[in-house]
């Protein structure tokens, strides 16, 4: 693959008694390059130096990056199962002890035998994550419905990822986080980001982004808060919470008025144009900055920059996605790229800033509620009968669609479902509405946890099995491209810790379901396994081999044999996965957020990361340089906000919804709007700013509101002591 302007061909410094394993980041979906260096006499990482070959990040890492290898060897692992023999301390660290893997496995299979006999086999829940590899997905869809025969089965990508899917699916026919290789984006001559805060979550993107700027170009910024990104964009669209999808409503009105639409495109290659044109006709500059607060100037501004860039990228993440409509959302930006025509060609299209290392992949392959491997649909005859030809089970065997992520909670909390095995995710922390949900996690019979490190959702189960970091095992991964990329194996698993995947094979020899799992013996195994079952559908990886995807830094799905390189650009020839070839041009109306503010609830609440934490923070609060930069959360306040409620900077207050409360201090800060507050979401127990998020679900993704809700805070008087 060529490689672009920054590409350095640098070599790292192996040192004595060391050597250099080619591998990537444990963290999100930018999966930067890295070297772990590994002591030869110990067999134990001690370092990492950054790879300068890897084309999407050439050197760059964050400090998350340059401390993960710091997970393997903590002191906080897991070695052991363990087993809990009081069932009154579920919700905390005590009534464990250790115990052999066979004891654990006994006492699993016994009592989910005892569950399924008693109450169905629909009563087991497996709960997964996306920070496992590609096979690890791929197996626990097979292991839920072939070992444990349940229905139900999500992830926790339905709290990251699933928005984007849905609104891929519905504009394209195809999910795919990004139309375009990350190593055109600094080629572009505009980048209109909505909801990311690409600065502090995806830092490694950044040189790209600014030399957008350096080359002549523009970026245009949505977002609540004046992010470093919106700090230094040219034009930052400072909207209310919950309310982009007036705003792009708005700019694609603009867009159409003022001639930027490409009617040959339109004509050529859409559907839906002429009912959206007619819908977005009331979302003029004026209504627009009506429903979001952004002053009219800036939204012409933003069109007019938008619609003259020769080329452009609209970029979006979890600020647009985590609504209640954020599949609107989505397909509200993507009408932006389908209106102009800059979609289909280098330089131009339309992509997300994934979440999880592995949030392409692992939506791929069959961890959903509704999907088989290759993006099937379970709810296809055809598909399930493709998918059971490769597992030898007969389709009357394959279970219905399950329900998502939050609604298993409602339903352990109505004892539908009694068990769960969760691997791989901390729905304690960061699951919305949290005291329903760890309530629903204590009201389980039975619950089993594979996690490296004691989560908090770890403390409800009776037993936790210790798995490995991902520098112990190899498989693929997907990064925000779609491009499928190999994790090497560093060292040896520490202590009686094992990967999911050998977890999942011998649990199923337990389960009596042996057969269906006992000729995958290593991962290696299950890759070969899971391409067949991904063939001839849209993620379609059968073609990307462990060998291509070391030759070529890695291959773009759909790749469909032995012959095909891989695809980086998406519908270079105007091709669109819906059965007509066109994409769709979706007409939205405008939705306000679930909850608004009023009296009691004056104020707008929104979450995000800071550049320091990952997810629910279970693996980056125990890096304790990761820990002294960024110890414990706050509530960001604008200085008049601060001045009408008599609070001044570090001031303790109680925020408050009508779900929860948490006791935050305050940080005063102009960026962020005065009708706004802000708290980062990485922080577990009485911490955890999901004890006040709301659950209002996406109807087509199932995605909770995490991105806005009412709130009001009051300042608590801190007595001192005589």
């Amino acid at each position: 693959m060529q490689k672009d302007k920054f590409f350095k061909a640098e070599s790292n410094v192996v040192h004595p008694n060391e050597t250099l394993v080619k591998t990537h980041c444990a963290y999100c979906g930018m999966q930067c390059g890295m070297n772990l260096r590994v002591n030869v006499a110990t067999n134990k990482i001690i370092g990492v130096e950054p790879r300068y070959d890897w084309p999407v990040t050439v050197g760059k890492m964050c400090p998350k990056g340059v401390t993960a290898y710091q997970q393997t060897n903590h002191d906080d692992r897991i070695l052991k199962p363990l087993i809990r023999d009081d069932a009154s301390l579920k919700g905390t660290k005590e009534g464990f002890r250790e115990a052999s893997w066979n004891e654990a496995y006994d006492l699993i299979a016994n009592k989910f035998r005892e569950l399924q006999v008693k109450y169905g086999k629909d009563s087991l829940s497996v709960f997964s994550g996306v920070s496992m590899t590609n096979e690890k997905c791929y197996l626990t869809g097979k292991f839920a419905r072939v070992a444990l025969g349940t229905r139900y089965i999500d992830y926790n990508g339905r709290f990251c990822m699933s928005s984007a899917a849905g609104g891929f699916l519905r504009s394209f026919g195809v999910d795919r986080g990004s139309t375009l290789p990350w190593t055109d984006i600094h080629e572009t001559d505009c980048l209109f980001i909505a909801g990311s805060n690409t600065a502090e979550c995806h830092p490694t993107s950044m040189f790209r982004v600014w030399n957008v700027q350096e080359r002549g170009g523009y970026i245009i910024v949505a977002d609540p808060r004046e992010t470093p990104i919106a700090r230094r964009a040219d034009v930052h669209l400072d909207l209310k919470p919950g309310t982009d999808l007036a705003l792009a409503n708005g700019i694609l009105n603009l867009l159409i008025q003022n001639g930027y639409a490409d009617e040959e495109f339109i004509n050529n290659h859409t559907n839906g144009f002429e009912e959206t044109k007619e819908l977005v006709k009331e979302f003029t500059p004026e209504y627009t900055s009506e429903l979001t607060g952004v002053a009219s100037k800036k939204i012409i501004r933003a069109a007019e920059i938008y619609g003259k860039s020769p080329n452009a990228v609209v970029m979006f993440a979890r600020g647009i996605e985590q609504q209640h409509k954020g599949v609107d959302n989505v397909s509200g930006y993507t009408n932006l790229a389908l209106v102009t025509g800059k979609i289909g060609r280098p330089k131009s299209g339309v992509a997300t800033f994934t979440g999880q290392g592995n949030g392409q992949g692992g939506r791929e392959h069959g961890q959903k509620a509704d999907l088989l491997p290759g993006y099937r649909k379970i709810t296809n005859p055809e598909h399930v009968a493709e998918v059971c030809k490769v597992w030898k089970i007969t389709p009357e065997e394959m279970p219905q669609p399950g329900v998502s992520a939050y609604e298993m909670f409602e339903l352990m909390e109505q004892k539908t479902i009694r068990g769960l095995y969760l691997l791989c995710s901390n729905p304690a922390v960061s699951a919305p509405n949290l005291n329903f949900v760890r309530t629903s996690m204590k009201n389980l019979d039975f619950m089993v946890c594979s996690d490296f490190y004691l989560s908090e959702s770890a403390e409800f189960a009776d037993v936790i099995l210790p798995s490995v970091t991902w520098s112990e095992d190899e498989g693929t991964v997907t990064n925000l491209e779609g491009r499928i990329i190999k994790i090497n194996k560093a060292q040896e698993p520490i202590g009686e810790s094992k990967p999911d995947w050998q977890i999942q094979v011998e649990l199923a020899e337990r389960l009596g379901k042996g057969k269906y799992f006992s000729h995958l013996k290593t991962a290696k195994d299950i890759a070969d396994e899971f391409r067949l079952a991904s063939k001839g559908g849209y993620a379609d990886y059968y073609g990307a081999t462990w060998d291509k995807i070391d030759k070529q830094d890695g291959v773009f799905w759909p790749c469909k044999d032995e012959n095909d390189m891989g695809t980086p650009h998406m519908f270079l020839d105007k091709k669109f996965y819906h059965a007509d070839g066109k994409a769709k041009i979706c007409a939205l109306p405008y939705r306000p957020p679930a909850e608004e503010p009023d009296e009691k609830y004056p104020l707008r609440l929104t979450t995000g990361r800071v550049v320091y934490h990952y997810l629910s923070g279970n693996q980056t609060r125990r890096i304790q340089f990761l820990r002294d930069m960024c110890p414990e959360p706050y509530v960001e306040v604008h200085p008049e906000t601060a001045k009408k409620y008599n609070m001044d900077h570090e001031d303790k207050v109680r925020l408050y919804t009508r779900r929860g409360e948490a006791f935050y201090k305050v940080k005063i800060t102009e960026a962020i709007r005065k009708d706004t507050v802000f708290v980062p979401y990485h922080f577990g127990h009485e911490q955890s700013i999901n004890l006040l998020t709301i659950a209002a679900l996406d109807p087509i993704s199932r995605m909770p509101e995490f991105k806005v809700c009412a709130a009001q805070m009051e300042k608590v008087e801190i007595k001192k002591v005589q």
